[in-house]
């Protein structure tokens, strides 16, 4: 600031005023400092300034599982649009599934005082995060609840969303039905198994636990489980994927199959309405999940001290194809 003043021939003090945006200065004095700034490079730190104040920091911080996967570059742009109509800007990082690593990323947003934080859980231990809220940063979760601490969550009907289309397999003809899925200890997970069970007994068809298989997704272990699967006397004749990425995986190891079984997944992903046949889907609003996490989440940040809430929302199945292939 000093080497403004100096540059525009002003006290420091006269630099401060017109970079905060404050009255009595004159408009000529002004435009001095402004060309200043834009010949030295200077930029505010925004956070220094609001600290001094004692007021908001002006960022959020936003911890999923992985940035580069479509669905999360999604939340994180629904998030972003709530955040820009408060003023506020994002910080977001990835966790990988880790659980050190995602408490290494909210502690630092924390350090940074940040005015809340939003969290798709990678573990099931958040205590660490009860200092922070004590203090008053709120914090709500996405996707996932938190493990050991009341809060704020935003999910959708993993449960419904399984059930329903495990009824939609029912009625075209299937009996056999497999259900391939992420490690059951992930909640998403674990809750779409649940469906899976619920909506077999609803329909009537013997859960057989040899047609389920859940393990973290990679190429060549869910080829393994679609030739498991598809094999001996009684083969599944139609597979449910847990996820969009369980279903990719799918799609792959199915491409040179003999036979094809009829397919639903459960999140809905990019050129999935494309493909031969298009793919059948549990969809839900991903935008919407983000806005309903962000807008509780800014709730809190102004003062709303209520219980905290769960919100659910919906799923819905569009069939495109490859849920209606025949038995």
């Amino acid at each position: 600031m000093s080497d403004v003043a100096r540059l525009a021939g002003v006290s420091i003090k006269t630099v401060s005023r017109v970079v905060n945006d404050e009255p009595a200065v004159h408009p000529d004095t002004a435009e001095r400092v402004m060309a200043a700034i834009e010949q030295l490079g200077f930029r505010r730190n925004l956070g220094a300034r609001n600290l001094r104040r004692g007021s908001s920091t002006g960022t959020i911080g936003l911890i999923v599982e992985d940035v580069g996967n479509p669905f999360y570059s999604e939340l994180n742009r629904a998030v972003e649009r709530i955040a820009t109509s408060f003023g506020r800007q994002v910080l977001t990082g990835s966790s990988e599934e880790n659980s050190d690593r995602e408490r290494e990323l909210a502690l630092e947003f924390c350090a940074r005082r940040v005015d809340g934080i939003l969290v798709v859980p990678a573990g099931m231990q958040h205590g660490y995060l009860v200092p922070e809220m004590r203090a008053g940063t709120p914090v709500v979760f996405i996707d996932r609840p938190a493990g050991d601490i009341v809060a704020d969550t935003v999910l959708v009907d993993n449960i419904g969303g399984t059930v329903e289309a495990v009824t939609h397999l029912v009625a075209h003809g299937h009996r056999r039905i497999a259900f391939l899925a992420d490690s059951p200890d992930i909640f998403t997970a674990g809750e779409r198994l649940r469906g899976f069970r619920e909506g077999c007994a609803r329909a009537g068809v013997f859960y057989d636990e040899r047609l389920v298989i859940m393990r973290t997704p990679t190429p060549a272990g869910v080829s393994e489980a679609v030739r498991q699967l598809m094999s001996g006397p009684e083969p599944a004749t139609a597979i449910i994927a847990g996820n969009n990425r369980v279903a990719v995986h799918l799609l792959r190891a199915l491409a040179h199959a003999e036979r094809r079984p009829a397919m639903i997944s459960f999140d809905d992903f990019e050129l999935a309405d494309l493909l031969d046949p298009p793919v059948s889907v549990i969809a839900h609003d991903v935008s919407a999940l983000g806005h309903a996490a962000a807008e509780v989440l800014f709730a809190r940040i102004q003062g709303d001290q209520s219980t905290p809430r769960k919100v659910v929302l919906p799923v819905h199945l569009v069939a495109r194809g490859s849920g209606e292939v025949k038995p």
